[in-house]
């Protein structure tokens, strides 16, 4: 399977290029790194782009990581795309409300850069 896309949004440049650092190994195999910075054009690029994994923090202007995450699985009906939150809210109940919204998985912040590489790599079969 090549031809894999993987979108990284957060409206924090540092933790994108974070984000980036730890998954940059995965361009080697094939793999093309997006970005976004907030949620309106995280939901442009996944309409459009279809990327097979998204690393979406929840908390951002215009558009939250939730109602992205809402519009993509509920409304565009779009299950193929991966969807992980990334938050710092780490209670139970932000854990659910993002599975509700149809988050695949859900990650806090601060995350371990190796979970994130084995997750991506697991999820994109690389």
């Amino acid at each position: 399977m090549k031809n894999r896309k993987l979108l990284i949004v957060d409206d924090e440049s540092h933790i994108r290029m974070l984000i980036e650092q730890t998954l940059e190994d995965l361009e080697d195999e094939g793999v093309e790194l997006l970005f976004a910075e907030n949620g309106e054009q995280a939901l442009e690029m996944i309409q459009r782009e279809k990327p097979h994994l998204v690393f979406l923090d929840v908390m951002m202007p215009k558009m939250n990581g939730m109602q992205v995450c809402q519009k993509v699985k509920k409304e565009l009906g779009l299950n193929e795309v991966y969807i992980i939150l990334l938050t710092a809210k780490g209670q139970e109940i932000d854990r659910q409300q993002g599975m509700e919204m149809g988050a695949d998985r859900y990650m806090t912040k601060p995350f371990d850069p190796d979970e994130m590489l084995d997750i991506a790599t697991e999820i994109l079969k690389v």
